[in-house]
């Protein structure tokens, strides 16, 4: 009786490990869990979106914008921030790969730093976007969504042109800086060259004249496109050649966030009249120093617009149909020519900033109160 009682025991314990056991093949483990819940829940439909930081205002507009259309638009997305450190945005893009993204959005830190990763997009086929940076010497991207960056310089070297009316300057002559971004942003070129192809001629002239020597590109680029490390800089030429009544006249800035930089470094040790100062991107501080008159100008792009057309790319790209470009010939990122939409960039002042910016919902007038 004891050894048919220890048997029936016995038995009653393997049928309930091996119940057991199905149930745990009937549940994939947590990890696996994971990746198929998430692969479900996108029905296959997954876009990982890879941003450099939170740092400047507008990569925190565009991530946002561009999670709230795709979302709009029926796709799940994996947005990530890498705080401008380039192993960071590796790791994130593997993970999206890794996790069966099927297209990828990517405001690169570096331009030429994602190689492998990009390599693992390209074997498993997922097509890649450039957002608003190119990405270099990689034939795995497919397309590059952005604005017309060359314009954003003509732009600004337009207004410097009218606003100093060097068409009929005649003799007279006025005291330049140059200020631009990261050199690892392949947009520099198009912004700074841009400026420069309309202000070559009264630089040659003599016209515009810059007592500091820092006129190469490299020469005036700023890491990271850092406030502080453009505010350093520019504390330094004005100690050095603006202390002794020497009128500065005009700063191009490519963006806000260097402007920023100059306007704090003004604000802290210049007593002659605020230059002429450009920018770009509209950040909040700088529309309010373009108020107050600290800021010239900033160029605006709506990244609404940008986001809106990057989703039509992504959603063609699901569908198997081409996604919309309007430029063929411009952005060579060393593999050969990048199909790119081009959206187009605005000219802000004082003049036309509610418009612009308020009355269009970018803004609200609480958000631009002193």
């Amino acid at each position: 009786m004891k050894k048919l009682l220890a048997l029936l025991l016995t038995l009653t314990m393997v049928f309930a490990l091996s119940a057991c056991g199905g149930s745990q093949e009937e549940e994939a483990p947590p990890a696996e869990e994971g990746g198929e819940t998430v692969e479900e829940s996108s029905g296959g439909n997954l876009v990982g979106v890879a941003m450099p930081t939170k740092d400047l205002q507008r990569w925190n507009q565009d991530g946002e914008n561009m999670k709230a259309q795709l979302e709009a638009a029926g796709y799940t997305v994996d947005l990530q921030y890498a705080a401008n450190d380039i192993p960071t945005q590796v790791s994130q893009i593997e993970n999206m790969i890794a996790n069966g993204c099927e297209v990828l959005v990517i405001a690169s830190i570096d331009g030429e730093a994602l190689g492998t990763a990009l390599d693992q997009a390209k074997a498993e086929g997922i097509p890649v976007i450039a957002y608003d940076r190119l990405i270099m010497n990689s034939d795995a991207v497919s397309y590059y969504a952005t604005f017309d960056n060359w314009n954003v310089g003509v732009k600004q070297g337009e207004y410097i042109v009218e606003a100093l009316d060097l068409a009929n300057a005649g003799d007279k002559t006025y005291n330049i800086e140059y200020i631009t971004g990261d050199p690892g942003d392949n947009n520099i070129n198009f912004f700074f060259d841009g400026a420069i192809s309309v202000l070559q001629p009264y630089i040659d002239a003599g016209t515009l004249v810059c007592p500091s020597g820092q006129t190469e590109k490299q020469t005036v680029a700023t890491a990271n496109w850092a406030t502080d490390a453009a505010q350093a800089r520019f504390e330094n030429i004005l100690a050095s050649y603006y202390t002794d009544g020497t009128q500065l006249d005009v700063v191009l800035a490519s963006n806000d966030s260097t402007a920023l930089g100059v306007a704090n470094a003004l604000a802290s040790s210049y007593t002659g009249n605020y230059p002429i100062l450009t920018g770009q991107d509209c950040d909040v501080a700088n529309v309010k120093n373009i108020l107050a008159g600290t800021q010239s100008m900033s160029v605006f792009k709506d990244t609404r617009d940008l986001a809106a057309k990057t989703v039509e790319m992504v959603d063609a790209l699901m569908k198997g149909s081409e996604p919309p470009v309007n430029d063929t010939e411009t952005y060579d990122n060393g593999t050969g020519i990048i199909p790119s939409y081009l959206c187009e960039p605005v000219v802000c002042t004082t003049e036309n900033y509610q418009e612009l910016l308020v009355d269009s919902g970018y803004y609200t007038e609480a958000d631009l109160a002193s």
